[in-house]
């Protein structure tokens, strides 16, 4: 992937593929997107049903200040979706009736929200977990810079996104520049207690691909990364999550661009996983909208693929999620490839 990265959303750029009916057509196109179904069948995966809620994802909404190639929510500072109070108050409730331990802060850059704070203190106030997904250039903008002590006195788990160790790798799918606010970033993730080994300060790097492949495995790319950053640059971490790319968004533009549609979808099939298969995010995880709509996962949300029956977050109740089959589409054989991909890396 050499091409420098986009300015805009697709969206912005009144595109086609901005549609996400469009994304799910293009897809279904593929002749190995119709073999999924017939691969999870064969073993013995169909219908795939959800293990109990152990993660409550919330998109805060489709607002960055980046505007990344790979980026499967097609967000950027041209995006104006933002999840309401209102609707906040409503996830607050439902923590309050139910026992799903870990809330899962994402976007778009989620702490650009004006009511970040808010939330991450309301959340902690109710004995939950916080895990902030973090495009660490934000931490360099102002208004932003004392994040990294608000996170610290909030014990909020931070996963970073970083495509690469190395300049190249990292500008290249992210835009010039990035690299070296990435490191500043965080160098001062470090200094608030980050990165060393203390729980309650838990720092995590995110690499996503920067081609048309899968991830490398991802405990051999830990040791190579934690050495690399602390030689190069004095920078801690404590995991390394390796993440394959979802075709969606802009980067299923950059795979219909490029001619690698179909055989990236038939490496992920030739690559299917069952163990892998069964450990995917979806089964216990909840993804809530910026609207409150749920989803099974981000990846889902995107492609506006809800659940079915279509719920709003008020209307959340476990025991009935609980019976649901959950709702897969081609962009699924992604987390099912190899060792898996979910959230948290991956999965065997």
């Amino acid at each position: 992937m050499t091409a420098p990265a986009r300015t805009t959303s697709l969206r912005s750029r009144r595109l086609p593929l901005a549609d996400p009916a469009r994304q799910r057509a293009s897809l279904d196109a593929v002749p190995a997107a119709r073999d999924l179904a017939l691969v999870l069948e064969r073993a013995g995966l169909t219908p795939l049903r959800p293990a109990p809620p152990r993660v409550l994802q919330l998109n805060l909404g489709k607002r960055c200040n980046q505007t990344c190639r790979h980026c499967h929510v097609d967000a950027g500072p041209d995006r104006e979706e933002v999840m309401s109070r209102a609707t906040m108050e409503e996830c607050l409730a439902v923590l309050e009736r139910t026992d799903v331990p870990v809330v899962d802060l994402t976007g778009g850059a989620p702490e650009l929200h004006p009511e970040f704070r808010w939330l991450v203190a309301s959340i902690r106030a109710l004995g939950r977990r916080v895990i902030d997904r973090c495009n660490l250039t934000l931490l360099e903008s102002p208004g932003y810079r004392d994040l990294p002590d608000f996170f610290a006195g909030h014990e909020v788990e931070v996963v970073c996104s970083l495509p690469h160790y190395a300049r190249l790798g990292t500008d290249r799918q992210r835009g010039e520049g990035v690299y070296d606010k990435s490191i500043r970033a965080l160098a001062r993730l470090n200094a608030a207690g980050y990165g060393a080994g203390d729980p309650a300060r838990r720092l995590v790097l995110v690499t996503n691909p920067v081609g048309a492949f899968l991830p490398g495995d991802q405990r051999a790319l830990e040791r190579e990364w934690k050495r690399e950053l602390e030689r190069r640059h004095e920078v801690r971490f404590d995991a390394l999550y390796c993440i394959t790319n979802m075709p969606i968004g802009r980067y299923l533009e950059w795979l219909i661009e490029s001619d690698n549609l179909t055989r990236y979808l038939d490496e992920l099939l030739r690559a299917f996983n069952p163990a892998a298969a069964l450990g995917i995010m979806c089964r216990d995880t909840i993804s809530v909208g910026w609207d409150g709509t749920l989803y099974d996962c981000d990846f889902n949300q995107m492609l506006e693929l809800p659940l079915e029956p279509r719920t709003q977050v008020r209307a959340l109740d476990l025991e009935a999620l609980s019976q649901r089959t959950i709702v897969l589409g081609p962009h699924c054989a992604g987390c099912m490839a190899g060792a898996g991909s979910s959230c948290g890396g991956a999965t065997v």
